[in-house]
C-alpha cells in the first residue's frame, strides 16, 4: 500500500510547497485508489509542519511544484518519492501517479479535468 500527499491550491497543484495550506491525500495499490481522498487545511502555511506530515501520516510519494532543497533532501531521506516541479491540475496529477506516468517537471496541459477512478 501506498500513500500519496499533494500540496494543492484550488484546482491545481499547488505552485510551491512552503506556502501550500490545503493538502490532498489519498491512499493508492496497482494503479487503484483505496478508500476516499482526504482534504486538510491547514491553519497557515509551513514547510516544517507538511515535512512532520508527511513523517506521521507515513506518506510514501509527495507531488509538489516548487521545494526548497533542504526539504527535498530531508524528504527523500526519509525514503519519500518525491515528484517536484509539477504544474497542473492535481486530478490529472493523480491519474498519472496512479498509472506510473507522472515525471519530475511536468507541465499537464489544460483538458478533462474529470477525476475516472
Amino acid at each position: 500500500m501506498r500513500k500519496l500527499l499533494i500540496p494543492i491550491q484550488g484546482d491545481y497543484v499547488a505552485p510551491r510547497f512552503d506556502l501550500a495550506t490545503e493538502i490532498l491525500i489519498l491512499r493508492f495499490e496497482k494503479k487503484k485508489m483505496d478508500g476516499d481522498l482526504r482534504t486538510i487545511i491547514m491553519e497557515r502555511p509551513s514547510d516544517e509542519a507538511l515535512c512532520q506530515m508527511v513523517a506521521e501520516e507515513n506518506i510514501t510519494d509527495l507531488v509538489c511544484g516548487g521545494i526548497d532543497e533542504v526539504h527535498y533532501n530531508f524528504l527523500v531521506w526519509k525514503k519519500v518519492n518525491v515528484i517536484d516541479a509539477v504544474i497542473g491540475s492535481w486530478r490529472q496529477t493523480v491519474e498519472k501517479v496512479l498509472n506510473s506516468e507522472l515525471k519530475q517537471g511536468e507541465i499537464l496541459p489544460d483538458g478533462d479535468d474529470t477525476l475516472t477512478l
